[in-house]
């Protein structure tokens, strides 16, 4: 059976770490998003997944290749041009990359899916594709219902007693909302549905094609399904996301490593003095990374692999990524340190480059000051008493 991913977007939504990680190979505690869907895609009988690439596209095809050790089968259709000899990324919407593999040669022949590479889901796709197929659907949209004090931050799909969907409502404010059903991102389509959409221009699914569907009165259903479902939309959604891994809230994601004690989980060849540092769970810790005497780590927290947590440095309830020093007395509350940014749960973020901050967050792999410059020392002060 066939799938697509769709992974050819930015993320600027996502940024800083999409400045160098593509948004579908953001890690969950050290494995990318895209995997956990390919997995689910593999469960259920998918094990021809198509996916469109952009921006970063090589970090992609690297990691995955031909899908053989995920036992798939994974191919790549890149949109974008070269440019003195760089990849230049030109995504052409999630529609239009549809029919740009179609135009290439007609790959979509019978009932397929479509995800966005952005989700954790551990949706019942058999169960689904059953449903679709029984209604004769030409297109249905995967929802899931919320409360109704959310639908401000979603798509909202309307749809009739028998689901023939009406209409869309995009963020609508809560005494609006003619339903507390989303959209997922997450499609079934039948191949007549790629003669609705144009061939090489850019063209967006939910705001293009959809409307066009609804319009045209072709069938066209939603089925609201219960699963779990865990967007990494923004940087806020990764954070979260996070969290309810540590506090083991989402069913299909393990914390990997070993549990060396309730809740702490480590990766190889940690280097900590476990009773010279005060630590509470749930915590994962990567391998080969060194947390002095005197550190505190408090979670919900996932400190990457080749860190590098200092004496007196605290760590409270944040995702530090890979090869991260923390400084003497540096303290990090709700925050995610990624390379050069150091970004709140909100998302607004620092660059501690530019704000001459890098010998309180830098990377492992440069050398360390003995001591901060003088300069620095009000700063760190003040930096303390924020709780940054």
């Amino acid at each position: 059976m066939k799938a697509m991913i769709l992974a050819a977007g930015k993320g600027t939504r996502v940024r800083p770490i999409t400045y160098r990680i593509p948004k579908p190979m953001i890690p969950i505690l050290q494995k990318p998003v895209m995997e956990f869907l390919v997995e689910l895609l593999r469960q259920h009988g998918f094990d021809q997944i198509m996916v469109n690439v952009s921006h970063l596209a090589k970090e992609i095809e690297d990691y995955f290749r031909d899908g053989q050790r995920f036992g798939v089968h994974i191919a790549y259709s890149f949109e974008g041009r070269i440019e003195d000899g760089n990849l230049i990324g030109e995504a052409l919407g999630s529609a239009g990359g549809m029919r740009r593999i179609q135009d290439f040669y007609p790959y979509f022949d019978d009932t397929f899916v479509v995800l966005c590479g952005d989700a954790l889901i551990d949706l019942d796709l058999t169960t689904a594709v059953k449903w679709h197929k029984e209604k004769g659907s030409m297109a249905t949209v995967i929802m899931k219902p919320i409360p109704r004090e959310q639908v401000s931050s979603y798509g909202v799909v309307v749809t009739d007693e028998a689901g023939r969907i009406k209409a869309f409502q995009e963020k609508p404010k809560v005494e609006e909302a003619l339903s507390t059903d989303i959209n997922t991102g997450i499609y079934i389509f039948e191949p007549e549905v790629l003669d609705y959409i144009p061939s090489g221009v850019k063209f967006d699914i939910g705001s293009e094609l959809f409307p066009k569907l609804v319009e045209i009165g072709v069938p066209f259903y939603g089925v609201s399904m219960d699963f779990e479902w865990v967007d990494i939309g923004k940087v806020p959604d990764y954070w979260r996301a996070i969290r309810d891994v540590l506090n083991g809230n989402v069913k299909n994601v393990s914390i990997p490593g070993k549990e060396v004690f309730p809740g702490i989980y480590t990766g190889l060849n940690v280097a900590v003095n476990w009773d010279q540092v005060d630590i509470k769970r749930p915590v994962y810790i990567g391998g080969m990374t060194r947390i002095e005497d005197g550190a505190k780590i408090v979670g919900p927290s996932m400190i990457g692999h080749n860190c590098w947590i200092c004496s007196g440095a605290a760590v409270e309830s944040s995702v530090i990524f890979e090869y991260s020093r923390l400084g003497l007395g540096v303290r990090l509350v709700d925050k995610l340190v990624f390379g050069r940014y150091c970004v709140d749960k909100t998302g607004v973020s620092i660059d501690v480059q530019a704000a001459a901050l890098d010998w309180l967050i830098t990377d492992t792999r440069y050398p360390f000051p003995s001591e901060p410059p003088l300069e620095h020392e009000a700063i760190q002060d003040i930096l303390r008493q924020n709780g940054s």
